[in-house]
Parts: C-alpha cells; structure tokens; sequence
C-alpha cells in the first residue's frame, strides 16, 4: 500500500501536464481583469474565492457589461453547476470521509483534476487513501492558479490597451470547445444556443447569459430523446 505522500505526490505528476494551459490562461484572466477595469484585489479575490478561469471570466465581464450582481452570481452557479456531476461521480470513492473532509476537498476539484484523479480511483479501487491523489492535484492546480492570476494582473497593469487583451476571451472559450466541432448534434446545440443569445442580447440585467444555455440544454435534451 502506498503511504499518503506517495498518493499525494502521483497526484502532482498526473496533473502537471495540465499546468501549460492553467498558467498562461491564469495570466490572460489577471491581465484581463485590469483591462476590464477591475482592482487588483477584486481581480485576485475572484481566484480566491471563485477558483474557476471560465467562471470568472464571465463574471467580471458581465458586471463591467452593466450586469446585476444577481445575474452575475447566477451565471457562475449555472457555469458551475458541472461540478454537481463530479461530485456524484467522486462520492463512491469518498463516502467514508467526514462532511468537513468532503467540504474542504471539494473547494480544490476543478476540471483538469477531476479528470486525472477519477482515472487514478478507477485503476487503485483498492487502495487507500486514494482522497491525497484529489488533494495532490487540485492543491497543484490552486497554487499554480493563483500564482499566475497574479503575475497577470502584475502584467495587466503595464500591457497597453490596443493588445486588445479582452479579445482573449472568446479565444479562450472556443479552445475549449473545439473538440465538440467534430460532432453533428453539439454543432446544432451551440447553434441554438448562439442563435438564442443573439436574439435575446437585449434582455433586462443581460439575462440571455442564462436563457440561451437553458434553451440550448432543451435542445440538447430533445436531440436525444429523438435519438433514442
């Protein structure tokens, strides 16, 4: 049986091939942050407390857009709400931890760890402490996230306006999405979704940012039904 270190320590090297994407977009999201008209401190909180690039993005964007702060906060439950599934996922192996052991574990599961940890629970059923792997790459992620934020906002400060860093962005989005592309029903998904977005861009406190994905979860929904 491994010991807790030497769990928490395949962690770190598992996700470690991440960090080349998690720390550039760590600096774009810092960068952005200033560009956008946001503190320093407000830019960092929202690593600290958020400690999610997408989430985050969308929320100072929508408040310097004029949003609600309920919109706002609103738009990043419904961006999060992904981590539901993880949970459901992840509670098989952690169900004999204590809530507060849960709790503390949860804040640190973002994507990239999620995904490396849920292959190592898959081939280790059987050992223990398997939890320190979770710990050992979400840990990592945090570190590093926060690390470059700041660098970004430190750089975001002295960038010039016309590199037009809020161009970044959509940029970012469309990295992570591009791999759907490839498949028919999640091109007629993000259609709706787009079509849906620009006909409600005028909606009251920006709310298209929450109608569009819910009417494109709909078509998600029928698209399988007809599947089926």
């Amino acid at each position: 049986m491994l010991s807790k270190f030497q769990i928490f320590k395949i962690g770190f090297f598992d996700v470690a091939p991440h960090l080349l994407s998690v720390i550039p977009f760590g600096i774009i999201f810092g960068a952005i942050g200033i560009e956008l008209g946001f503190d320093p401190i407000m830019t960092y909180a929202t690593s600290l407390i958020i400690f999610g690039g997408a989430s985050q993005i969308v929320f100072l964007q929508l408040l310097s857009g004029g949003a609600s702060s309920l919109i706002a906060i609103t738009s990043v439950g419904v961006i999060n709400s992904r981590h539901l599934l993880y949970g459901a996922v992840l509670s098989e192996y952690l169900n004999k931890l204590s809530s507060i052991k849960k709790l503390f574990i949860s804040y640190f599961i973002v994507d990239q760890g999620f995904a490396v940890s849920n292959v190592y629970f898959k081939k280790n059923k059987e050992q223990n402490f398997n939890y320190y792997h979770l710990l050992g790459s979400g840990i990592t992620l945090w570190f590093c996230w926060q690390i470059s934020t700041i660098l970004g906002i430190y750089l975001g400060s002295i960038v010039p306006e016309a590199l037009g860093l809020k161009f970044a962005i959509p940029l970012t989005f469309i990295a992570i999405i591009i791999n759907e592309l490839r498949k028919s029903d999640h091109l007629l998904v993000m259609f709706v979704s787009g079509l849906t977005a620009t006909f409600f861009y005028n909606a009251p406190f920006k709310s298209y940012i929450l109608i569009s994905p819910l009417i494109g979860l709909f078509a998600a929904y029928l698209i399988l039904k007809f599947k089926k």
